[in-house]
């Protein structure tokens, strides 16, 4: 019965994927163009090189980190969505700390990175101590928070930390760049941070002892208290950890690609890392191949676009198909009607 669940996770992200590129390909057909010969073009543009799987790499890494926000919390059953907020204010603890403080070299970088993961951590902790103390809804305040966090870092490059005439702040110095794996293959370490994440993720929701009542304070909060588990102590570290997660990926992309903050730094980040998480089961090692997924098609939708003169947007409903179709995908094989199909199915095939 576990093999079944856990093939049945793998198996509906899969067909929603594939189900969504053929969708696209239609809309494709109907432009007027070849849809093998554009996603030839959208793969191209995503693999063609080292260096452009470089790249692809540098845009998955924060939907990585986001995701990995969104599926530790979903675990404990909260709903974070400020995982946008705590991904900018991570980036605002990083920037304030490398421009006040001084510090240069590795000692920097790694300081800054670890202010980044404190700040977000007590960013995610808010929503989590209002749900525990005052019983508040943490989905409204976890989104009111991202609104807060927007206009606080707008103001800190408009204002404290402005560069001249720009409205954006200062770059960090070059000593506190994350270096990248190598001049062919120019991708930052920070990559190999969220790799990390995702695998020590996994392990710990599944093969440990805090995992696992972690988990079982996710699938029925109420049972768990009965059983003697901390259920307001497991929500509050799942906000604070899955805060830090995010605050850790802010402060990367800082120091890693957009080495300053401006208007847009980590916009749709929040919210796309939900929909990564969804369509990934939750699972955090699915949640970064999904992650990677979502990057090959953004890093290619500029290809297919020069290449084939095929809007940018048709790239935008197949990642918007992906999703409803893997949501859907979920929600139908939770009806009672499909699993005692699948189950009279699955019987028949073992007599």
């Amino acid at each position: 019965m576990k093999q079944k669940e856990n093939l049945t996770k793998i198996i509906v992200p899969v067909i929603s994927i594939l189900v969504a590129f053929i969708m696209g390909g239609i809309i494709i057909i109907c432009l007027g163009k070849n849809p093998f010969q554009a996603y030839g073009f959208l793969f191209s543009g995503a693999f063609g090189s080292s260096r452009k799987l470089a790249q692809t790499l540098v845009i998955a890494c924060p939907l990585i980190f986001t995701g990995l926000t969104a599926s530790f919390s979903y675990k404990c059953g909260v709903f974070n969505l400020g995982g946008e907020g705590q991904f900018i204010m991570g980036a605002v603890a990083s920037i304030f700390f490398v421009t006040k403080t001084g510090v240069q070299g590795v000692p920097g970088i790694l300081l800054s990175l670890g202010m980044g993961m404190i700040c977000g951590a007590l960013w995610g902790a808010i929503p989590g101590i209002l749900k525990i103390v005052r019983g508040l809804n943490e989905m409204i305040v976890s989104i009111m928070l991202n609104y807060i966090a927007t206009l606080f870092m707008g103001y800190v490059y408009t204002t404290l930390l402005r560069d001249g005439s720009v409205p954006q702040t200062f770059a960090i110095p070059d000593t506190t760049k994350i270096p990248v794996i190598s001049k062919g293959f120019p991708i930052h370490w920070g990559i190999a941070a969220a790799i990390f994440l995702a695998f020590a993720g996994y392990y710990f929701l599944f093969w440990t002892s805090k995992g696992f009542k972690l988990r079982a304070v996710g699938l029925n909060a109420t049972a768990a208290f009965f059983n003697g588990f901390p259920v307001n102590r497991y929500v509050l570290f799942s906000f604070i950890a899955s805060g830090a997660v995010a605050g850790l990926g802010g402060s990367v992309e800082l120091h890693g690609k957009q080495l300053r903050l401006m208007s847009g730094f980590g916009q749709g980040f929040g919210f796309d890392g939900v929909a990564i998480a969804l369509i990934a089961q939750l699972n955090p090692i699915g949640t970064a191949i999904v992650a990677f997924i979502f990057a090959v098609l953004r890093k290619g939708a500029s290809t297919l676009q020069t290449g084939m003169q095929i809007p940018t947007s048709v790239v935008d409903i197949i990642q918007a198909l992906v999703i409803i179709f893997a949501v859907a995908g979920t929600a139908l094989l939770r009806l009672p009607e499909i699993r005692q199909y699948l189950n009279r199915i699955s019987g028949k095939r073992k007599e």
